[in-house]
């Protein structure tokens, strides 16, 4: 009979301390963070999976405390699929409740490809869920502010939708898609095909910018990108009329005229060799991809065909039968 008690009277205690740490354990904070953290959950996600992208995200010391939390509550199916804004310092049960009532974010922006930083400031600007910080500020402030090193912001942000509790500022925003382009240019820089054109991620940056406006045909990005880098490897101006576009800024009135290409800008690559100075807009991750892993052509010509697509020559009168084709037997149909 003592043994009986004895064992009772342990597995009391053991029941007492169980719950006393998982009181503990549901109400104090895990991560110092001192901003709010981007959590996206994808459909399907099973209770362990999420755990451990919590984990991953510095909200949770390791998964399986909260897995037994949530086992206990009764709602291991319950954890809801969508794009939450988690508090900084937020505690474990507030977390479980988050994502099991599905409180997820309802303000959004969308940063789309190929869009320059002034689009992107206007976008910020126009959205009223926005709390607005840096309106008047000029670029380089801003830069300041998200403690950048670059000097022009062109390039600098990644393209995505970012959810936001109402009231979040423009700064904020900004610096998340900030952060997001230094993580996805640096990893995909770190497995870039060897023997680049490059001295650092910044110049892959520049030319993924070009990839991304010269291309109407996503299939084609590693193509462009590889005729772009046979022309820096033989010593060819790039050539190309985004640039130069960029470079005239508002004197550009739509229509690119020979004497736009022979006005000289920093941004002209018809009138100076190699990458221009900076990104000329955002470039989405199918183009940095295809900056680091260009397609190996001979090709160092391309004329568009008129539906998004190009043609590549690799001889300058192979080229010059393709712009016939492609551009001047069509105009002169009109």
């Amino acid at each position: 009979m003592r043994s009986i008690n004895r064992l009772l009277l342990l597995a009391f205690l053991s029941f007492v301390l169980l719950v006393a740490w998982m009181i503990y354990f549901a109400i104090t904070p895990v991560s110092n963070n001192t901003e709010s953290i981007e959590l996206d959950l994808k459909s399907g996600s099973s209770l362990r999976s999420v755990s451990q992208q919590l984990t991953k995200l510095g909200l949770l010391k390791e998964p399986w405390s909260f897995v037994l939390m949530v086992r206990s509550f009764g709602r291991a199916s319950d954890i809801k699929a969508g794009n939450y804004l988690i508090e900084a310092n937020i505690a474990p049960y507030k977390l479980f409740v988050t994502l099991t009532n599905g409180n997820i974010s309802q303000d959004g922006i969308t940063f789309i490809e190929g869009w320059t930083f002034a689009q992107m400031r206007n976008a910020l600007n126009n959205n009223e869920s926005v709390k607005h910080m840096i309106m008047s500020s000029t670029d380089q402030e801003i830069l300041a502010e998200l403690g950048a090193s670059e000097t022009i912001p062109e390039g600098l942000f990644f393209p995505d939708t970012y959810y936001f509790s109402r009231n979040s500022t423009d700064k904020s925003i900004l610096k998340r898609a900030y952060q997001a382009m230094q993580t996805k240019l640096n990893v995909a820089w770190q497995a870039r095909d060897a023997g680049l054109p490059y001295h650092s991620p910044y110049e892959a940056l520049i030319m993924a910018s070009i990839v991304e406006k010269e291309t109407g045909k996503a299939s084609e990005r590693p193509q462009i990108a590889g005729v772009f880098v046979n022309r820096l490897n033989i010593g060819m101006r790039l050539q190309t009329d985004p640039t130069v576009i960029y470079g005239l800024g508002e004197h550009f009135d739509g229509n690119l005229r020979k004497q736009d290409l022979l006005s000289d800008t920093p941004y002209n690559t018809y009138t100076r060799a190699g990458l221009p100075p900076s990104p000329i807009s955002m470039p989405g991750l199918a183009s940095i991809e295809a900056a680091l892993h260009p397609a190996a052509t001979k090709a160092i010509y391309f004329v568009g065909k008129g539906d998004g697509s190009h043609a590549f020559s690799t001889t300058l009168a192979e080229h010059n039968r393709a712009v016939m084709q492609y551009q001047i037997k069509p105009n002169l149909k009109k």
